[in-house]
């Protein structure tokens, strides 16, 4: 056999199998609903306190369920013959729907045709209805089981915990109207104008610069394009409250799944969960600044892509887990396929984690069974294409402002940590010191890992080789890699759900196998948590460091942390505990010394914001623009989606001086393409940047267009008039009047068609 064995499990480390399907009493059938009726019901409330309509909830939750899960059900059912459980199979499922979804909704929407997406679901339906071997996929395998209520209850604690947090830390500072919305994060209009590009065009483009090619990670407007034309919501909704809520729901069981399938232990798998939802990097500092030392879980409103490519990638994670042994069956290999192939335009950063990995795990079986594994090495070549068709073609060849500039991010953290000014030099001192705190902060959060060192033989044995590799690529494409919004950060948070189920693992494995008792092991991490409470309290070391104060008291708390470590490697040892157990111990100091005491120093008194983060209703002033949403949408009604618009507003809002160029909310409101808008993340503004240019504030390329644009707005006639319509093919005008000068007479020359507030549109006929 090429192969090498699967991964062993030790007979105390393995739950007990789930029990064959009995006939159950009704109120037993009602107590295993009961966590997902918990988890609808807090879903609805925060959805419905935070201004959802009862109408969208229904709507979007039934083609969720009917467009998506189920469908996708009877596909995994049928191609993937693993006994799993309902909810796993759901998520499963669920996953899955989004694939096919968005493989179908593309040559859908290219054809004209953009509802024919709902071909998928209802030839499933047909087909899983008349073909006799498929029928019994409409019911659940006996053999499945039913798994424990306090697995299901934890897992549906950690997705309403999860609801809790997005309800206050986004939905409530968030709110759907205009011109609250100006008080977006920067890029949710980006994501809005990328939505609308995709209900209207395939393939798309740069929506906010007309001709621009889109080198980017758009598979999830697809998705919510796709969602929006179905049910008939508004894309404002899906984006900012409803899209990303069944994502989260079906990741947290996926990850619950893989970390179960790992371990062979629901304990061990909800740590592993609980330490992926939660992750936060070491507390030992007041305050947080943007850079290495301050980590964000693996999904994020903010950035739908990641919190979709997080998602698909969570069933190849399952689907690898069964590389060892004998030959995978056709459908397996056709759902990894069809995830593959997703991932593509997902998420430009985990095929290439993806492939590090797979080459680890070829190299290191190879070298250890003395034979290449023939399967491994075929998912390689697999990965590698799809990666190739990414590059290539989906973002052809766009670096997006991606460039080899190594410890880059290391210079941003020191100057972040110090206050120092973005440009200022870091000498090689505060370089090295500065990578050594990163490196120091992620071994204290991942050293359980270090427990697998009992079991030597586990290092070599799949998945460890698998998620080491896309760690140790992460990790070196973070540092090796220059991006001037920090985005070789994803490389990083891509594999933090399977480090951490891999941290839990061996922390699992040295505490059963040295013996310690699970008292004291919990009191071990009491004490790690301890000492980072008391180093924060009795060295308030904040950051970025107060000006007058010396840059080294950086590290005066991991100094200390170390010393309080060693301080009890010797008291441990005074006690006569052997150096097993002592090792033991003091991985669960460590540890908890990380996660659990970041989010545990949120209780100290004027604690600043760390992991959690509570918005609040922000409000405009008085002097914000009113009036684009309503415009916004009459533009969409009354304009045909090829119409072209220009808009005399470039800058975000409050950051017109120097420009601020991330300001896309003509295209994202009017689902329209725009001559000139917002030019900040085009390709062509990125890989025209030179080192240390900000791309938000770089000068538009096309300088003669933007004249030509501003001309119309600034000193309109009827030759700037005539020049925007016939040599650029515009029809509308998009009108912030804060914007224009006093006394300016655009009506003169363009019919006025709709004003809200201080917006207005414009129509340039062959009359005007």
């Amino acid at each position: 056999m090429a192969d090498a064995p699967p991964l062993p499990q030790s007979p105390a480390s393995v739950d007990a199998p789930a029990p064959a399907h009995l006939p159950s009493r009704p109120l037993t059938r009602l107590s295993r609903l009961l966590p997902a009726v918990a988890v609808l019901a807090c879903a609805a409330l925060a959805l419905r306190l935070n201004g959802v309509a009862a109408r969208d909830m229904v709507v979007f939750g039934l083609y969720v369920a009917f467009g998506l899960a189920l469908p996708g059900t009877l596909w995994v059912r049928a191609l993937y013959r693993r006994a799993h459980v309902l909810p796993e199979q759901v998520a499963f499922g669920v996953a899955l729907g989004y694939a096919l979804e968005v493989l179908t909704y593309l040559p859908a929407r290219a054809l004209g045709q953009p509802v024919l997406v709902v071909v998928w679901p209802l030839g499933t339906y047909a087909l899983f209805a008349a073909v006799p071997r498929l029928r019994a996929h409409w019911r659940r395998r006996p053999e499945a089981g039913h798994a424990p209520l306090w697995w299901s209850w934890s897992l549906a604690l950690v997705v309403i915990a999860v609801i809790a947090l997005v309800a206050a830390g986004f939905f409530a500072g968030q709110p759907l109207t205009w011109p609250s919305l100006l008080r977006s994060p920067v890029d949710m209009p980006f994501h809005l104008a990328l939505t609308g590009e995709l209900r209207h065009h395939v393939p798309p483009m740069v929506p906010s610069v007309v001709g621009e090619p889109l080198a980017y990670h758009w598979f999830v407007y697809a998705h919510l394009a796709a969602a929006s034309w179905v049910t008939g919501i508004e894309s404002v909704i899906l984006l900012f409250r409803l899209a990303m809520l069944p994502m989260l729901a079906a990741f947290v069981v996926l990850i619950a799944m893989v970390g179960h399938r790992m371990t062979g232990s629901r304990k061990v798998a909800l740590a592993g969960v609980v330490a992926t939802v939660f992750v936060a990097a070491p507390g030992l500092y007041a305050g947080s600044v943007s850079g290495l030392l301050t980590w964000a879980p693996p999904y994020s409103w903010a950035s739908p892509t990641q919190t979709f490519a997080a998602l698909l990638f969570a069933p190849v994670m399952l689907l690898l887990l069964d590389l060892p042994g004998r030959r995978r069956s056709r459908g397996w290999w056709a759902v990894l396929t069809v995830m593959l192939m997703v991932l593509t335009g997902a998420k430009a950063t985990y095929l290439p984690l993806l492939a590090a990995g797979l080459l680890v795990v070829v190299v290191v079986e190879t070298v250890t069974w003395f034979r290449p594994p023939r399967q491994a090495a075929a998912v390689l070549g697999l990965t590698v294409a799809c990666l190739v068709f990414a590059q290539t073609v989906l973002f052809g060849g766009a670096r997006q402002g991606i460039v080899v500039d190594p410890l880059s991010m290391v210079r941003v953290t020191w100057r972040n940590l110090t206050g120092a000014g973005a440009r200022a030099e870091v000498p090689w001192q505060a370089l090295a010191g500065a990578s050594l705190l990163c490196l120091l902060g992620a071994a204290i959060a991942w050293c359980g890992v270090l427990g697998l060192l009992c079991r030597p033989r586990l290092l070599a044995r799949h998945p460890v080789p698998l998620i080491l590799g896309m760690s140790a690529a992460g990790l070196g494409a973070a540092l090796l890699l220059g991006h001037p919004n920090l985005s070789q950060g994803y490389f990083l948070q891509a594999p933090f759900p399977y480090l951490a189920i891999l941290a839990c693992h061996g922390l699992a494995t040295v505490v059963r196998r040295t013996g310690v008792r699970p008292a004291a092991a919990v009191g071990a991490g009491c004490a790690g948590v301890a000492a980072v409470l008391a180093i924060r309290v009795l060295l308030g070391v904040g950051v970025p460091v107060r000006d007058g104060e010396d840059a080294a008291a950086l590290y005066l708390p991991y100094a200390a942390l170390l010393g309080m470590v060693l301080v009890a490697v010797v008291a441990l040892r005074a006690l006569r505990q052997s150096r097993a157990r002592t090792f033991a111990l003091v991985l669960c100091l460590v540890t908890a010394a990380g996660t659990p005491a970041a989010w545990a120093a949120q209780l100290l008194p004027g604690a600043p914001p760390g992991p959690l983060v509570l918005g609040r209703h922000r409000h405009v002033g008085e002097e914000a623009p009113r009036g684009a949403l309503a415009a916004g949408r009459w533009l969409r009604a009354n304009s045909d989606p090829d119409d072209l618009v220009a808009t005399n507003a470039h800058c975000r809002w409050h950051g017109e001086d120097p420009c601020d160029s991330r300001r896309f909310w003509a295209s994202a409101l009017s689902e329209r393409r725009v001559l000139v808008e917002g030019w900040a993340y085009t390709a062509t503004s990125l890989a025209g940047l030179r080192p240390g240019e900000a791309p938000r504030y770089r000068p538009y390329g096309d300088q003669e267009r933007l004249r030509a644009n501003d001309a119309v707005f600034q000193q309109p006639s009827p030759d700037t008039v005539r020049l925007l319509r016939e040599r650029y093919g515009v029809r509308w005008l998009f009108v912030d009047e804060t914007l224009m000068r006093p006394g300016t007479q655009l009506w003169v020359h363009a019919k006025r068609r709709f004003r809200s507030g201080d917006h207005s549109v414009y129509e340039l006929t062959d009359d005007t």
